[in-house]
């Protein structure tokens, strides 16, 4: 029997279809890639903004047209929103929710055995366990993503997340130091540790667990050279906190600190729990204890009520701070979120116009910032090859700077010396050290 899977939307989506993976293959399965024939298609879908609902439906026809006799299992934030929807889609034979992917080879097997649709989805808004998802044996072999949490408190005004993902929950602390230890055994340099809000990590655990103890045990693992902790709410960053994560020998100078807006009057309308203030204090404090540190963020344009006067707020403040890497969205109104009933909306053609302009300062502040790298010598983890060169090699300082280089030994996997010589496009350009 054969299984493809297709992932949609975030690293906690990717991480978890991994899990899923190595649950087909413990049952006997071939894993196939998805524009293959396969018995079983699995599509772990996102719905953060209406493309990522359709994405999941064009995933969704196109495993009906590689093989209509096929099972096909849709799972996640998607199905998790809206289940009924879902299972109305022709084709699709298995719905599960956000927290119910840990049997479904379970149920895949018995929709195909009884020829009946099957739809699991449960309460995340009353379910606090944490769905034990692990993954040990990672195709990429050199970053391995670890998932250590799920589930958000937060309930900003526009984001479905808290409905899709639940209540906030953590892995149990040893289990991750244990899969930390496996993948360092088995090869890995770099592990990232991702969640839905990864700062509420440890609120609901005993023994006064947090991500910086976490991060402190998980540093102590040998083997592991890098650490890096996917999308961090800024208030992560109180009190003590950067005084201590300066001390890890392991943790990457990259922190991708979500912002959303660069104005006040949009972030009370959001419910985001910090004001511009506070966030570029917390930009400050970590340019100075950290060492060449990258510090990226999503930014949303075109919110409900965002006026001449706000946009030019976020783009000064946004041009002050100089960011190394800004995600650039156009608001997507989504249906049960509070944003959705608000009033005020932004023309389509205002948020192209705010989007391109904040994109056009991206680019700009991104070259300013990997300019500052010509000439130096950076520790590379090299990730792979580019389109099959045999001597072409792409891979990411620990601050996050993509960097090509030639090479005529293989050194996928490994973390090499590099200079600097040259920028181009999106990468900068070295040569090898050592």
């Amino acid at each position: 029997m054969k299984a493809a899977f297709a992932t949609l939307g975030c690293r906690v989506n990717q991480y978890e279809t991994e899990a899923m993976i190595e649950k087909f293959k413990r049952e006997g399965y071939e894993v196939v890639d998805f524009e293959c024939f396969s018995d079983v298609y699995v599509i772990n879908t996102c719905t953060v903004t209406n493309m990522g609902d359709k994405k999941s439906r064009q995933m969704i026809n196109r495993a009906k047209r590689e093989n209509s006799d096929a099972v096909i299992a849709v799972v996640g934030c998607y199905s998790q929103i809206k289940p009924e929807e879902v299972s109305l889609i022709n084709g699709v034979d298995v719905v599960l929710g956000t927290r119910n992917k840990g049997d479904i080879v379970y149920w895949v097997n018995r929709a195909r055995e009884e020829h009946k649709k099957i739809v699991e989805v449960s309460d995340v808004l009353k379910n606090n366990t944490f769905e034990n998802l692990n993954v040990e044996e990672y195709r990429d072999r050199t970053r391995a993503f670890v998932k250590i949490q799920d589930g958000c408190n937060r309930f900003c005004s526009y984001c479905l997340i808290p409905y899709a993902r639940g209540a906030v929950c953590s892995k149990e602390p040893d289990k991750v130091i244990n899969e930390v230890k496996k993948l360092a055994e088995h090869g890995f340099k770099e592990v990232v540790l991702t969640g839905i809000h990864i700062a509420s990590y440890g609120m609901e655990l005993k023994d006064s667990w947090d991500l910086l103890r976490l991060l402190k045990e998980i540093d102590k693992i040998p083997g592991i050279q890098r650490i890096r902790i996917g999308s961090i709410d800024p208030q992560f960053f109180k009190n003590n906190v950067i005084d201590e994560i300066s001390k890890l020998e392991k943790l990457c100078a990259h922190f991708h600190l979500s912002l959303q807006s660069g104005c006040d009057e949009t972030l009370k309308r959001m419910n985001r729990k910090y004001t511009t203030k506070e966030y570029s204090d917390i930009v400050k404090c970590l340019r100075e204890k950290i060492k060449n540190v990258s510090i990226t963020t999503d930014i949303i344009v075109g919110f409900p009520g965002e006026t001449v006067e706000e946009f030019n707020s976020t783009y000064e403040f946004l041009k002050e701070i100089e960011l190394s890497k800004m995600h650039i969205f156009k608001f997507s109104p989504r249906k049960g979120t509070k944003a959705y009933l608000m009033k005020n909306d932004v023309d389509g053609n205002v948020k192209d116009e705010r989007s391109k302009k904040l994109i056009a300062l991206d680019m700009e502040l991104e070259k300013k910032f990997s300019l500052k790298y010509l000439d130096k010598e950076l520790l590379v983890l090299y990730e792979k090859k580019i389109n099959g060169d045999d001597e072409l090699y792409e891979g990411y300082t620990d601050n996050y700077i993509k960097v090509v280089s030639k090479s005529d030994r293989d050194i996928e996997g490994q973390i090499v010396k590099t200079k600097i010589c040259e920028h181009k496009l999106e990468a900068l350009i070295g040569f090898l050290l050592t």
